[in-house]
């Protein structure tokens, strides 16, 4: 078993149609955008391919659009995003009348703007929202464990809005809500996720696409694109589709001066291994 690295995206697309690429990590780091990888997206499309955007975000969106455009990402590089905010309001909005403990920071409010929703202390929740912590700039998950006890004790489910454990910030990681919906799990807690690897974001995402193809997307033209092992390549291998992974983001320092892997390495670090790696997303 070898694994093939690749310099370009244009290397890797013949016969691709739709690319689902992550955003967080790939397209910007938290703080600036990637013109290489905003450049590569944008002529692929150029060329005739559907880009859309799929993101543990935790908002609308609307909102990771606004998000993107402050940080320099041009509404030309993708055709839709997809993010696990809106997987998240749907839930909501599927359960009216029930009160919401609200765990996350204020910035992540969007997720519930239009909704018909009463938020609740803790202790009269039905259940609970977790789209991240309160302060990731210092807390990890173990500072929420008293109250994820207390909320077991109370059998709440916990829906999480991000998957995702840590995404990089500048040149640091930071723990998301994933990180405490693990920790819920384990304790016992319910648990539902919606976001990355889980099904419903990918389904979502090839209705877009069918939608503006005007046709049927076959599976074997698609191409995943992330930097998380367990969101993303997991993600696109239980849905079905080829992943490149950049090495740039969060397991950067697993392969720091690498540009070859042992089949060994490769089932330790991958499980199942990506159609290929490249350093950074560049067409």
């Amino acid at each position: 078993m070898t694994l093939r690295f690749v310099d370009r995206l244009r290397d890797l697309v013949d016969g691709v149609e739709v690319i689902l690429s992550d955003i967080w990590g790939v397209v910007h780091n938290g703080i600036e955008a990637f013109p290489e990888a905003c450049a590569a997206l944008h002529s692929y499309r150029k060329h005739g391919g559907t880009v859309i955007l799929i993101t543990n975000a935790p908002r609308p969106a609307d909102s990771v659009q606004r998000q993107l455009r402050k940080l320099g990402v041009a509404d030309d590089t993708y055709d839709a995003i997809v993010s696990s905010g809106d997987l998240t309001r749907h839930y909501v909005a599927d359960h009216p009348g029930r009160k919401v403990f609200w765990l996350g920071p204020e910035r992540d409010g969007s997720i519930y703007r239009g909704l018909d929703l009463e938020l609740s202390p803790l202790q009269g929740a039905d259940y609970i929202v977790c789209t991240g912590l309160l302060d990731d700039e210092t807390e990890s998950a173990e500072d929420y464990r008293p109250m994820m006890r207390e909320a077991l004790a109370r059998k709440l489910t916990l829906i999480c809005a991000n998957p995702d454990i840590v995404v990089e910030r500048g040149d640091r990681l930071i723990y998301c809500a994933g990180a405490i919906a693990e920790l819920y799990r384990e304790l016992g807690g319910e648990v539902i996720y919606y976001g990355k690897p889980h099904r419903p974001i990918y389904e979502r995402a090839i209705a877009l696409a069918a939608e503006h193809g005007g046709h049927e997307i076959r599976l074997d033209r698609v191409l995943a694109i992330g930097d998380s092992v367990r969101t993303d390549l997991a993600g696109a291998h239980g849905f079905g589709i080829d992943c490149l992974f950049v090495t740039r983001g969060i397991h950067s320092e697993e392969f720091e001066g690498t540009d070859q892997l042992d089949p060994v390495s490769i089932k330790e670090l991958f499980g199942h291994p990506p159609r290929a790696l490249t350093r950074e997303l560049k067409w």
